[in-house]
């Protein structure tokens, strides 16, 4: 049909028809938040059930994953996935919000800091560590997202969460930018790359802050997959299935599949299923009727089923 391949803005669903159900990965560009990705995705695909799952602050960019229709029932899963970033901290300068975007708090001369002492410190960040949420962060105290406490000039305590980073490595500084080093972070859900740049600045006896944040991956799902808005078509969107590549699928037969689709719960052995779960069970076509979820029985529950019966 015309008008299907591309957005270019336009709506790619024509109105009247339903949209597609599943996931897009999206490149999204600086000076979008994931909000308003998330607009633009429910006007393109006809959907009134659009989600997104991690979200990225304006200025930053990369993969962030779009939920379509029902399949927003599967973010959540997908949101917990370990997560890769890039970007360049600049040491020597100190700001407001840990990032480029804001304004300088404090300066220190760290020209003496070498790209030795930078490796060291970063090794020193990696593994268990805690981290206080920063001001200028999405999460909600309270019922209030704490980015719109600070635009008020508000600051609250927020206690320190427990987060895991798989590896903190730094490059060599970025020639002819003094203090500059792009680094690369596996890390996992929840973890805050400005406070790791605001961590490693004070670790090395000053300040430093974040800038050119980039997302290359969530999951196996990464960059080389995902399109920016204007790329998006329709052959774009992922199945229930696919978006659910990174958990444990176990394919039932019909008469199984007939119990899961009204999300009863069955015996884990019957169904073949091994480890903690959650388990994707899908029928002999691939699609994904449910996610069922473990309980302290041998019996696994319907946390999310998408195929009705």
């Amino acid at each position: 049909m015309p008008g299907l391949s591309g957005s270019g803005g336009a709506r790619l669903v024509p109105p009247g028809h339903d949209g597609p159900m599943g996931v897009v990965v999206v490149d999204k560009e600086p000076g979008w938040t994931s909000h308003d990705v998330v607009a633009r995705c429910r006007r393109l695909f006809g959907q009134r059930r659009v989600g997104h799952a991690g979200t990225l602050d304006p200025d930053a960019t990369g993969v962030l994953i779009i939920g379509l229709g029902r399949a927003t029932r599967l973010l959540r899963y997908i949101t917990g996935l370990p997560k890769t970033y890039v970007g360049e901290v600049a040491l020597g300068t100190a700001t407001s919000t840990l990032d480029s975007s804001g304004a300088i708090t404090g300066a220190w001369d760290m020209s003496s800091v070498t790209y030795d002492a930078v490796c060291a410190a970063a090794a020193g960040l990696t593994g268990d560590i805690e981290q206080i949420p920063p001001m200028v962060s999405a999460l909600k105290v309270g019922g209030r997202r704490l980015h719109a406490m600070a635009r008020e000039g508000i600051e609250i305590d927020r206690p320190a969460r427990s987060v895991k980073v798989h590896r903190f490595e730094v490059g060599p500084q970025v020639p002819g930018e003094e203090g500059v080093y792009p680094i690369e972070v596996d890390c996992s859900t929840g973890t805050y790359i400005r406070s790791l740049a605001d961590d490693l600045g004070r670790a090395l006896g000053g300040g430093a802050h974040l800038r050119n944040l980039r997302r290359t991956r969530i999951g196996s799902f990464g960059v080389a997959e995902a399109h920016t808005i204007a790329e998006l078509g329709t052959a774009h969107v992922l199945t229930p299935a696919q978006a659910l590549r990174d958990m444990e699928q176990v394919e039932v037969g019909s008469e199984l599949a007939r119990l899961v689709v009204h999300g009863l719960a069955l015996d884990k052995v019957a169904i073949g299923a091994s480890g903690g779960g959650p388990w994707a069970l899908v029928d002999a076509g691939g699609r994904l009727l449910a996610v069922y979820e473990a309980t302290p029985t041998e019996r696994v529950t319907a946390a999310v089923v998408i195929e009705r019966s």
